[in-house]
């Protein structure tokens, strides 16, 4: 552990589905990397559970690690699944949906 209390994971080989686990009736989230520049969090859904629209001042790409989930960007909806990734533009309303159980990963870039 580091001093901050969050587990070391630089110069590990990590399996991205083992970060973090699917929770009965949530969302659940762990930040990987936190810097300056952007940062990584992983996450799981239960299926039914969401994130509401909502907007953010940077770009942001979700890849689907295990499962499915609904994207919309604008209202337009997408499915996203396994292996699958799409770029959330800035300052657009975007919210996340899962009809089963789904993980991913969100990379934040900030400018």
């Amino acid at each position: 552990m580091t001093d901050t209390g969050r587990e070391d994971l630089k110069e590990k080989v990590l399996n991205v589905n083992d970060l973090i686990a699917y929770q009965t009736g949530t969302v659940a989230s762990r930040m990987v990397v936190f810097k300056k520049a952007g940062t990584i969090t992983v996450f799981s859904f239960d299926a039914g559970e969401g994130l509401s629209e909502h907007t953010a001042p940077f770009d942001a790409v979700l890849m689907v690690t295990d499962g499915s989930a609904e994207v919309q960007i604008n209202k337009k909806p997408f499915t996203v699944g396994t292996g699958e990734m799409i770029i959330m533009p800035a300052n657009k309303p975007h919210a996340v949906f899962a009809h089963e159980r789904f993980r991913m990963i969100l990379t934040m870039i900030r400018e």
